[in-house]
């Protein structure tokens, strides 16, 4: 099993390259086309979270096998603002950016393991995992 790698996200380019780093994983462990889009999508959401709310962050990748599974376990980690009400984030349609508010709502129903822990003034964790089946 290869260590975990985590590449910092603090100006936009940087969303780019965890993208594709998230993206060539997944084709190596084995990931069709429309998973490993599925993947780079998320990342991208997570990543430009972490630009545009938190400044600056990481978003960490791990190749991982549980009881004879292979998955990809990414996760984006801040010390930004930290989220007032998570509930509110994960409703579909919610934004304070202008966008299109598909944010993290999506990101959960792309991936298969979805977890958020914020604490307000001392920043986000966002875990999730996709399966190889």
């Amino acid at each position: 099993m290869r260590p975990p790698c985590s590449l910092p996200i603090k100006k936009e380019l940087d969303i780019v390259a965890a993208r594709q780093k998230g993206r060539d994983l997944a084709k190596e462990i084995g990931f069709g086309t429309v998973n490993q889009a599925r993947i780079a999508t998320a990342i991208s959401e997570l990543a430009r979270n972490l630009y545009l709310y938190a400044e600056a962050g990481k978003i960490i990748f791990e190749v991982i096998n549980r009881q004879g599974r292979k998955g990809l376990r990414i996760v984006a980690i801040d010390k930004g603002p930290g989220i007032k009400e998570i509930s509110h984030v994960m409703q579909d349609g919610y934004t304070t950016s202008g966008g299109l508010g598909a944010g993290l709502p999506g990101v959960k129903r792309l991936m298969d393991e979805f977890e958020i822990e914020s604490e307000e003034a001392v920043g986000t964790k966002i875990a999730t995992i996709k399966w190889y089946v």
